[in-house]
């Protein structure tokens, strides 16, 4: 049975590099978290290459893998060697012309506990993801592992209220978003401050609202490879959060880092207690949720 507390981990990395190198240094940075205590373990968005999406570029569908192929069956055994949750994000390869940005949640035992395809797709400039990445249709879940019931969600999904009630309402116990998020660098001087500030306070925002714990996790560097563009500057800064929305961790924005925090149900259900938002929710209202507009 899952404990009353457990320990959750982000790991914030620099991921510029080819596949080959960050699976084995995200193997090795996941083995350190679990040494510290971790439990359950969160790697960034699309560990195992470069951010490819600040071009659309057929080339780039190389870097897809077919389900249960190399993460996952060299993560499997880590987790079964270690006896830990670890979760994967990867560019899932589902079938010719069908891509997705999916992670695995691993369980304690090497076996699936659950797949998760990213449900909102963005396409900004240099997030190009549109081009690369099927919207998933896995819908919105929480899956229940040997440490405890986890939700997982995927950085743009960062942004969206529903999809963190949807997950909570579940039973999750900690909504994890693994993310690739960071700033233009000609426009840091004059948005970056707003930019980082509203990332954070929104993830909080779902903490609050649904009485979750949060854990983002994010990589770092500057990640500049098509010529005549500044890149993208990668701005780290991930965070653990408890449901009150409270920082428990918080990493820089510029170095690798291993953050771990408790989760604690009794505190949890201590909160809901007091802040019964699940309890006044007029359910009856909310119809017109599933509406584009309200006109």
């Amino acid at each position: 049975m899952p404990k009353k507390k457990y320990k959750i981990a982000v790991i914030q990395l620099n991921l510029n590099d080819v596949a080959e190198n960050n699976l084995k240094k995200c193997l090795a940075w996941v083995r350190d978290a679990a040494s510290q205590g971790a439990e359950v373990i969160s790697l960034p968005e699309l560990y195992s290459s470069h951010y490819f999406c600040q071009s659309e570029d057929v080339d780039n569908f190389a870097l897809a893998e077919p389900l249960y192929s190399t993460s996952f069956i060299s993560f499997s055994a880590l987790a079964k060697e270690l006896g830990v949750v670890i979760i994967v994000p990867f560019f899932e390869k589902r079938m010719a012309g069908i891509y997705h940005n999916s992670a695995y949640i691993i369980d304690t035992d090497g076996s699936e506990a659950g797949l998760y395809r990213k449900m909102h797709i963005p396409d900004d400039p240099h997030f190009y993801e549109k081009f690369y990445f099927t919207p998933g249709d896995l819908g919105f879940k929480a899956f229940p592992t040997e440490k405890g019931k986890i939700g997982t969600l995927i950085c743009w999904d960062q942004w969206y209220p529903e999809a963190a009630r949807l997950t909570a309402l579940q039973g999750a116990d900690v909504l994890f978003y693994p993310t690739a998020i960071g700033w233009h660098p000609l426009e840091k001087e004059q948005y970056g401050e707003n930019q980082h500030g509203a990332w954070m306070n929104v993830m909080k925002g779902h903490a609050v609202a649904n009485g979750v714990y949060v854990a983002a996790a994010n990589r770092i560097g500057l990640e500049q490879y098509i010529e005549g563009t500044a890149g993208i500057q990668f701005w780290g800064s991930s965070f653990i959060a408890g449901p009150q929305g409270e920082i428990l961790a918080q990493a820089s924005h510029d170095k690798e880092e291993i953050l771990i925090a408790e989760v604690d149900l009794d505190l949890q259900e201590n909160v809901r207690q007091n802040w019964p938002f699940f309890r006044d929710r007029r359910i009856d209202a909310f119809g017109d949720i599933t509406k584009r507009a309200i006109d």
